[in-house]
């Protein structure tokens, strides 16, 4: 079959194609911006891109369309789909009929932690031997890709809250049907399509009605919007971690922490990934994987030797004694959590904060009166307020002189070059690329260090 895919691009609707790549289906598809490294990696794979959503393309004549939630009515393209008659489907209704059925799903939502979490997931079944399919919105560093289809019968999914196209405003995660599901947390986000937290509630309530009375879910025990969301039905028994009488974790400093099982000591893991949330991601993890079948002890040893996501607290280099950090954080509770766990690792090094309100929501301006207390820990805050209708500086005024904004990247950057000394972290908050400012930033403080060595 020929499938033409809609928003080729982004992460999720590029798992797609990789993963109809490997089924055998010849795909092409298109998007408003085509560019590495999605570019990049459709085009290693054979799959031709056309950049645009022009009608020329309906010359394609493929079996079938495939459309991503970024594309909208009144480009020519899907005009012209419609008008022909042509038939189309969303992203997760092609993956749920045509690669999940069938097969165990293990699909983790939530407002924060559904990459890692499901890269750990894919990853504890990888080395208990099930080679399990998996699409994720990032790129686990023990794989490589972000999709594969796997040959065995478990099958990992990021289940996303967002709606799931322009014909379709079911979130994505409703198409899926899992066996064993997590939910890591709730909080209100995605502002430009839900009105308030009761909205994102009504869609997981959907999602839990998915996951049959055989099944498992893993949830977050000290949430109190997932109790709402349970209170209103729920059919499948619920396994907690977070809490005492689920699963718990006891820091014991080092990058070491004691899993805990209904106040049972289960194992230890050392590992390099920072905060208290990737602990509490683990625990979802491990409870999902023994759902699954894997021994929690093995499901220890295996994120004992997991990698991360790129771009999660992603190392991306030191100069002139100063290192940069790259992570997605968009939202006061990422950006708050992403924060504490580099304190946590740097001790009383100085932090400089980098941020790109760039997401929906906080181009909203819907949780700028969150923002000055998320980033309480930062020793200094620079932010990039161009496209914003809100005014950051205003909202960040009780940090003082600690915070920066700039509406030109070139006086962010020269700003920040200017303040960094050795020994400091700059951590980069962003879930766009932000115009390749951590290379930028590198470069400069090379020259720095290459300068002081002929000084």
């Amino acid at each position: 079959m020929h499938i033409h895919i809609l928003g080729i691009c982004g992460t999720f609707m590029g798992g797609i194609a990789a993963i109809a790549q490997a089924a055998g289906h010849r795909v092409t598809g298109c998007d408003a911006n085509v560019y590495p490294p999605m570019s990049t990696q459709l085009a290693a794979q054979g799959i031709e891109l056309t950049e645009g959503y022009e009608a020329d393309q309906l010359a394609l004549n493929p079996d079938l369309w495939v459309i991503g939630n970024v594309v909208s009515r009144g480009r020519p393209l899907v005009e012209g789909i419609l008008n022909q008659g042509h038939p189309y489907v969303s992203g997760p209704q092609w993956l749920a009929e045509n690669v999940l059925a069938g097969k165990c799903v293990l699909a983790v939502s939530g407002t924060h932690g559904k990459t890692t979490t499901s890269a750990m997931l894919a990853w504890i079944l990888e080395e208990a031997g099930l080679a399990p399919g998996f699409l994720i919105g990032g790129v686990p560093q023990n794989f490589g890709v972000s999709a594969r289809l796997g040959s065995q019968k478990h099958f990992v999914i990021e289940a996303d809250e967002y709606d799931t196209a322009f014909f379709d405003k079911r979130s994505k995660m409703v198409h899926y049907r899992p066996r064993i599901a997590i939910v890591t947390n709730i909080e209100f986000d995605h502002a430009d399509i839900f009105h308030d937290i009761a909205a994102i509630e009504t869609q997981f309530h959907h999602f839990v009605r998915t996951v049959p009375g055989s099944g498992q879910l893993v949830v977050n025990g000290a949430d109190p919007a997932i109790d709402r969301v349970l209170a209103r039905g729920c059919w499948t028994p619920v396994d907690r971690f977070g809490v005492s009488e689920g699963w718990s974790v006891s820091d014991l400093g080092g990058g070491c922490f004691e899993v805990v099982h209904e106040m049972k000591p289960v194992g230890r893991l050392r590992w390099e990934l920072l905060g208290e949330h990737n602990r509490q991601n683990a625990l979802a993890a491990i409870a999902a994987a023994r759902a699954a079948g894997v021994d929690p002890v093995a499901a220890l040893n295996a994120l004992g030797r997991f990698q991360s996501v790129k771009r999660r607290m992603e190392f991306r280099g030191k100069a002139a004694g100063v290192s940069i950090w790259d992570d997605f954080a968009h939202h006061p509770t990422a950006i708050a959590t992403t924060l504490a766990g580099l304190r946590e690792k740097t001790g009383k090094a100085r932090i400089l904060a980098v941020l790109e309100p760039r997401s929906n929501t906080m181009r909203a301006g819907s949780m700028k009166d969150r923002l000055p207390a998320s980033l309480a820990r930062a020793d200094r805050v620079f932010c990039y307020s161009a496209n914003l209708d809100w005014d950051v500086q205003s909202a960040l005024a009780s940090l003082g002189v600690r915070a920066r904004c700039e509406t030109d990247l070139e006086r962010l950057i020269g700003a920040i070059v200017a303040e960094a000394r050795a020994g400091d972290q700059v951590l980069v908050m962003s879930n766009g690329g932000f115009g390749g400012i951590h290379d930028r930033l590198l470069a400069e403080f090379e020259k720095r260090a290459a300068a002081s060595m002929k000084a």
